[in-house]
């Protein structure tokens, strides 16, 4: 079936015709809103942002918002805060709350807070509402398993303290100041740092502002995103006995060493005692060769005529008393009475 070109060519137009019919509908819709509201923007505009694959209704929408409040914004800043990754809604709101809330900040401040919290779980809007309504920050944190700040007085006890601290945002220095994990880690400082400077436990216990006006003199909040309002301490709580416990621990080192001081110095003593025996020993062996060599002696004596018989008869006498007087005084003794001649009970060898 052959068509007429002139039908293909008006079915074409009607075509394009409903296709661009809809496409300007789309934008005079959104023209229109922006014209009643008194936020003006042109049909190029619309589609300037519609190439560039802006939402161009998103940033008619902010920029509404902002001309209600009072605020003029213009599209290439809104679509700009929206290229760069910001949340432009968002980010609008928390100018119009600022300004209502007589809080100076600009749009580039609100766009900076905004690109720098992206993906922390915070947001501009929650740094500009803590700025007006003041948050509370428990100290320690519960959710990182302590339940109190513990600190030692001088006098060696322990005191437990928990304490909630009340901060406003400072959205001058929200952009890289440090965030509650420092502010709850400095109050933490001032408060070990407070109690170990007490002189007794009951200095604490009688006055616990004391440790909050310390602590807030300290100047804490610098280089932070937050403004100190107050230290208040919740809880005060007296904990262990640490210097007895350090008294004991030290007690029980020392005894360890003494111990071992001890035991070395018995060690010494039984191995002198086993060197002294093995002297004495050694001694005895001399003493017996020693007593050997005195028959040859009187032997070489007789031979020689230094040694009578009338003195060899003597020396035997002596030799019998002797051991006479040794039986008397030791009954009980195994040792027998020499039976003449040699020392010992041998005879006198022959010459």
């Amino acid at each position: 079936m052959n068509l007429n070109p002139t039908i293909v060519i008006l079915i074409v137009l009607f075509v394009f015709v409903v296709i661009a019919a809809g496409i300007f509908f789309s934008f005079l819709s959104v023209w229109l809103r922006a014209w009643l509201a008194g936020a003006y923007v042109s049909i190029a505009n619309l589609i300037a942002m519609r190439l560039r694959q802006v939402p161009y209704g998103l940033v008619v929408d902010a920029r509404i918002t902002a001309k209600k409040a009072g605020i003029e914004l213009t599209t290439d800043e809104l679509e700009a805060h929206y290229l760069a990754g910001g949340n432009l809604i968002p980010t609008v709101q928390a100018l119009v709350a600022a300004m209502k809330a007589g809080i100076s900040l600009d749009f580039t401040r609100a766009c900076a807070i905004d690109l720098a919290t992206r993906g922390s779980g915070k947001s501009v809007t929650e740094a500009v509402r803590t700025s007006v309504d003041p948050k509370v920050i428990d100290c320690p944190n519960p959710a990182q398993g302590r339940a109190t700040i513990d600190g030692v007085a001088k006098d060696g006890i322990q005191v437990k303290v928990r304490a909630r601290v009340t901060v406003r945002t400072n959205l001058d220095r929200f952009v890289g100041g440090a965030k509650e994990e420092t502010i709850i880690a400095r109050v933490g400082e001032g408060i070990v740092t407070t109690i170990g400077s007490a002189d007794t436990y009951k200095t604490v216990l009688e006055s616990p502002d004391a440790i909050s006006k310390v602590v807030l003199q300290r100047g804490l909040d610098v280089g932070t995103a937050f403004e100190i309002l107050s230290i208040d301490i919740a809880d005060v709580d007296v904990g262990e006995n640490v210097g007895a416990q350090l008294q004991v621990a030290q007690a029980e080192a020392n005894k360890n060493m003494a111990q071992a001081q001890a035991e070395i110095r018995r060690a010494a003593a039984v191995a002198l005692e086993h060197e002294n025996k093995a002297k004495v020993q050694e001694m005895q062996a001399k003493v017996v060769e020693a007593q050997a060599q005195v028959p040859l002696a009187m032997a070489e004596a007789f031979r020689q005529g230094n040694l009578g018989v009338m003195d060899y008869q003597r020396f035997m006498n002596v030799q019998s008393d002797t051991d006479m007087r040794k039986s008397i005084a030791r009954p009980d003794s195994d040792e027998t009475p020499g039976s003449g001649g040699v020392p010992g009970g041998g005879k006198f060898p022959a010459g």
